[in-house]
């Protein structure tokens, strides 16, 4: 009798169940769960979302800092993010939701730029909260689980939409950026639309000054990269920085943060860019106050560039300032002009005597007694006058280097009949 009663038994385990029977039973039951959650989801759509704006003002203190325009439309995405997860719990079937127009489409594109992705990973895990918190209360009888694993799900959604937005922002900001950068560098190169660079700059973030521009060659490196790992080191020190290619030529503006010694500046602010150059010289222009005086010391960086070449041994990065006389012989009236103005015109005020020694001691071959027989004065009186140039101009006579550029300032100085006549 046991083992009928067992055998019976056993016989029922195995009968199976008709087709919309008790399976589908269990699946209308869940669907008149899901719909009474939905209503009551539906009537607290806008508490919800009240609630989250609230929390992330007692949590986030970026929010707090927010102009009242973005802290509304990140109210919008919340508000709209809670709708979008009601509108997808009601029929889940549809697949995943399309989060990116639902919640992001409700705020204009400039919010990524006021929101950093952390900040958007904060601000969901606060609306996470909330509506976690209340799972019991929103659910219908029955329904938590069913709730709570579709936030779990639609959180997730979120996230990955999130990421998705955000790099596509930055992608495009990148080539924005690369494109502005470009015509930015040209516009300095060239002298157009100084008037705005200002405004150009500031949609880019500058802020730093003073401002130096620093050209060399990408050699036979792919230029993107160089441009690249540029800005990255220029920006790991604290700079601001707009790059651009000419032909193989890289020219790199740079706002420069931190402090330099006036003296310093701007070999010290070049020197840890100048090797992620290609080969050949680095040459850097004159420190400007502000990305509207740029152009100048882009200019003068660029033609020291090409002027470079006529020094072989010009220390890297070497300042377009120590490369006036082959910038003046390759044809550059800045240049020209620069020499003429620093050198040739003190020494011209300072009195004849000055210019007449240094003259008759360029002759013949920066020989003191030479100098001297010719002058018929005493050696120290060469050497007092002599000193005195260097004071003047800042080049010493008696050095290779400096004997060159006093020597290229004086014919230039005489042939623009400066001073006399």
């Amino acid at each position: 009798m046991n083992t009928e009663s067992h055998q019976s038994q056993d016989d029922q385990d195995r009968t199976p169940v008709p087709a919309g029977t008790a399976a589908a039973g269990a699946s209308a039951e869940e669907e008149r769960i899901r719909a009474e959650t939905v209503r009551r989801l539906e009537r607290s759509m806008g508490v919800l979302g009240t609630a989250a704006v609230s929390r992330m003002e007692q949590r986030l203190g970026w929010f707090r800092r927010m102009s009242a325009e973005d802290r509304s439309w990140i109210g919008l995405v919340a508000q709209s993010g809670v709708a979008a997860f009601v509108d997808w719990f009601r029929n889940p079937v549809r697949g995943r939701p399309a989060i990116t127009v639902e919640v992001f489409g409700t705020a204009p594109r400039e919010l990524t730029r006021s929101v950093s992705l952390q900040q958007t990973v904060d601000m969901i895990r606060v609306v996470i909260d909330v509506v976690e918190g209340q799972v019991e209360e929103l659910a219908a009888p029955g329904g938590a689980q069913q709730l709570r694993e579709a936030v779990l799900r639609y959180t997730r959604e979120v996230a990955f939409s999130s990421a998705k937005v955000y790099a596509r922002a930055a992608e495009a900001r990148g080539a924005w950026d690369a494109r502005l950068e470009a015509l930015i560098v040209d516009a300095l190169l060239h002298g157009d639309h100084e008037d705005g660079l200002q405004t150009w700059g500031s949609a880019l973030g500058w802020s730093h000054t003073p401002v130096i521009a620093v050209a060399g060659e990408a050699g036979e490196s792919d230029g993107g990269k160089v441009l690249d790992d540029l800005r990255s080191a220029a920006r790991r020190l604290g700079h601001d920085v707009l790059a651009g290619m000419q032909g193989t030529r890289v020219v790199v503006v740079v706002g420069v943060g931190g402090r330099y010694p006036a003296e310093e500046l701007p070999g010290a602010a070049a020197e840890p860019l100048a090797g992620l150059f290609g080969p050949g010289p680095v040459v850097v222009g004159p420190a400007v106050a502000d990305l509207n005086a740029a152009g100048a010391s882009a200019r003068a960086a660029v033609n020291g560039l090409r002027a470079a070449v006529a020094w072989p041994d010009a220390p890297r990065p070497v300042l377009a300032e120590d490369l006036l006389p082959e910038r003046a012989l390759q044809g550059e009236a800045e240049a020209r002009r620069q020499l003429v103005e620093e050198v040739y015109v003190p020494l011209l005020g300072a009195g004849s005597p000055l210019l007449d020694t240094l003259s008759v001691y360029l002759e013949h071959a920066s020989s003191l007694e030479a100098t001297a027989r010719m002058l018929f004065v005493h050696p120290n009186t060469v050497r007092y006058r002599l000193s005195r140039i260097a004071e003047l101009t800042g080049r010493v006579p008696s050095d290779g280097r400096g004997s060159f550029v006093l020597r290229v300032a004086i014919a230039l100085g005489r042939l623009s009949g400066t001073g006399e006549g």
